[in-house]
């Protein structure tokens, strides 16, 4: 098996979606608003084994100084392969004239993983959000 990376963003919503349900993030939920904030971020670099979706990267940038790498996920079939670490060294590499780049793990057990790829936690700092405060849940 090859895996192909890339950075044209030739997904579908459908195998965006498929990839997302994958590791069970509730983004997959809403399959068309996902792929538009795809195909609208700065970046995104994508893992493909022919013509299956099986890992993704995507960050956002202010075209100088930071890069916010959003998020990083790879297919559970496919995980354990190098996959992960090759999407973020590609991040790494197209940043690396940026002041910054910038990742907030969703929870805290991955942060293991980012640190392996030079990442520190931010003695300072503290993650926030505010989860659509228009919707219920």
């Amino acid at each position: 098996m090859t895996i192909a990376y890339t950075d044209e963003k030739k997904f579908t919503v459908e195998q965006t979606q498929k990839l997302f349900l994958s590791v069970g993030w509730v983004s997959g939920q809403y399959p068309e608003r996902l792929h538009k904030a795809l195909m609208g971020s700065s970046t995104v670099f994508s893992a493909w084994d022919g013509e299956r979706l099986v890992g993704l990267v995507r960050v956002l940038d202010d075209t100088e100084m930071v890069a916010y790498m959003h998020y990083v996920l790879v297919d559970p079939e496919y995980q354990g392969q190098g996959i992960a670490g090759h999407l973020v060294g590609m991040v790494k590499e197209k940043y690396r004239d940026y002041l910054y780049i910038e990742v907030m793990p969703e929870e805290s057990r991955n942060a293991s993983f980012y640190q392996k790829h030079g990442f520190r936690i931010m003695e300072d700092g503290v993650a926030m959000q505010i989860c659509n405060p228009g919707e219920k849940r």
